[in-house]
């Protein structure tokens, strides 16, 4: 299936005796379905049509919908004079009396008056309803096809910020164990400094009356807490999980918006977390990375059906 945006305009139009009919159907994003109709006075019967067809098609969008009818130049509202038929009595009138030069013209009453001459400038209710079905089908097969296009872009937009994503907590995974090590070794060398310590690969300085045993179950202590504090092994696991399940709801397609505004709170949920344990510079910087990554994609999806 297919993912939607809300984004999309169609136009459909019939030529009718009277004029062009035309049904025009804008729609943008918003959280439910929401039809606005304008319609012309002798069109208003096909709106529960409209409305039934439109129900049936949309998920979601507010549409503006506006039917109506572009009459023809000089054409009455109530009474349409057919020219067709008008210029074949001038013919016939001007042959006859061509032939028969005491035959009367045809006054303008029995012109009125000729089967054919004048048709009715209203649309019957029959009328109103086949071509409603007509443009209505027309119109939303449009207005599909121009919202899956543009589905498919923000689509794609949001598969590119996601693999931005998962490369972000790609480069995080290896470098919690680096960061442990170099917090270790400035613990080292602190001690080493203040205590009079000494430990592989630090410079030899007086004697202490700490013992080194002391000092490494203290910097043992020291690690493990701020090893447990930086810890974001479990906030990028359920990162990566998340993730994927966005890949996955584009590709199951239909009607995704929801669903994935509710992965857009998850996702920013953990990136807050990461953001409050960030113990260093790289950790900051990865957890603004993944928060404005996040928020290009919340742009996206308010606009998927």
């Amino acid at each position: 299936m297919t993912v939607s945006s809300m984004t999309g305009f169609a136009l459909a139009r019939r030529d009718h005796r009277v004029g062009a009919i035309v049904l025009e159907i804008r729609s943008v994003n918003s959280r439910y379905l929401d039809p606005q109709f304008r319609l012309s006075d002798e069109l208003r019967a096909g709106e529960a049509l409209l409305r039934e067809a439109i129900t049936a098609k949309v998920g979601r969008g507010k549409l503006d919908v506006r039917y109506y009818i572009h009459r023809n130049a000089g054409a009455s509202e109530s009474v349409v004079a057919a020219d067709k038929v008008l210029a074949q009595l001038d013919t016939l009138d001007r042959g006859v009396r061509a032939r028969l030069p005491d035959a009367r013209p045809l006054s303008v009453n029995e012109v009125l008056h000729w089967p054919g001459v004048l048709e009715s400038g209203d649309i019957e209710l029959d009328e109103v309803q086949a071509l409603t079905r007509g443009l209505a089908g027309e119109a939303l097969d449009q207005l599909a096809t121009a919202r899956a296009r543009e589905g498919e872009r923000l689509a794609a937009a949001i598969v590119e910020r996601v693999a931005a994503m998962e490369a972000v907590a790609s480069r995080l995974q290896p470098l919690l164990p680096r960061l442990v090590e170099a917090h270790q070794q400035k613990l080292e060398q602190r001690l080493a400094a203040a205590l009079g310590i000494v430990f592989e690969g630090v410079e030899d300085v007086s004697a202490s009356t700490v013992t080194r045993a002391e000092a490494l179950d203290r910097i043992r202590q020291e690690i493990t807490l701020y090893g447990t504090r930086i810890d974001v092994s479990e906030e990028l696991s359920r990162l990566a999980g998340h993730l994927a399940e966005v890949r996955a709801i584009l590709g199951r397609g239909g009607a995704v918006g929801k669903r994935l505004d509710f992965m857009m709170q998850e996702l920013n949920r953990e990136a807050n977390t990461l953001g409050s344990k960030s113990a260093s510079a790289e950790l900051a910087d990865a957890a603004v990375e993944l928060k404005l990554a996040i928020e290009q994609i919340r742009e996206q999806v308010q606009n998927l059906e």
